[in-house]
């Protein structure tokens, strides 16, 4: 009985024992996940950080850029208020950038791709927007017509006149400007992208323009070609 006795105190001891080696495997477990924890949330903090500055940085440069922008248009409003004043030519920031619209009698004759003496005055005062106060930006130079047909002029249709048109503006403001040829592009829309429909005299004439589209400067093409 006795050694019966002994026999239940060991075995209950070596019990105590196995259970306490637990205890402490399991609190080690427990500190090895917590430590492991504090390291993520940790490495998601600094991430949470690198994000946010990253934010702002982007924030800040969309903020210069569209700054710059607002400049030039200012800038614009100020030089072309004869042009704006005499309703051949209007501003707007757009999703794009800055647009500049022109009416096309203002450079060129009616069926003509010819720019006009007169209208030599308005492309140096962009120019010299575009060369002062946004000297990154690319620059779009965009011909529309209204919907007539071509009758007397010799153009096959309206796409090459809207074309040719954009590529004269495009060549003055390489050749008379000292815009660089790297910064233009030139697109010719025809009679397909009207601001107004041609049922009127007045609407056609809305519709016959020329568009230089100042991007911001980190932009590398026009949206939506």
């Amino acid at each position: 009985m006795r050694r019966y006795g002994v026999m239940l105190i060991a075995c209950a001891g070596g019990i105590c024992f196995l259970s306490g080696c637990t205890t402490i495997q399991k609190v080690q477990g427990y500190d090895a996940l917590e430590a492991e924890n504090a390291n993520l949330r940790q490495r998601l903090e600094q991430l949470r950080r690198e994000k946010q500055a990253e934010l702002e940085q982007v924030t800040e440069e969309k903020q210069g850029e569209l700054s710059e922008l607002e400049k030039a248009k200012a800038e614009l409003e100020e030089s072309l208020k004869k042009e704006i004043g005499e309703y051949k030519a209007k501003l707007q920031m757009t999703e794009r950038g800055l647009v500049i619209t022109f009416l096309s009698e203002v450079f060129f004759n009616s069926g003509k791709d010819t720019i006009r003496s007169d209208g030599e005055s308005a492309l140096q005062k962009v120019a010299e927007v575009l060369n002062t106060n946004v000297p990154h930006s690319l620059v779009a130079i965009e011909g529309h017509t209204d919907n007539e047909p071509i009758k007397y002029s010799g153009w096959k249709s309206n796409w090459e006149l809207s074309s040719a048109r954009a590529l004269s503006v495009l060549h003055y403001l390489i050749a008379q400007c000292n815009i660089s040829p790297k910064r233009l592009s030139a697109n010719g829309y025809g009679e397909y992208r009207l601001v107004a429909d041609n049922d009127s005299t007045q609407n056609r004439q809305k519709n016959r323009r020329v568009e230089i589209v100042i991007l911001p400067s980190k932009v590398s093409r026009v949206k939506g070609e």
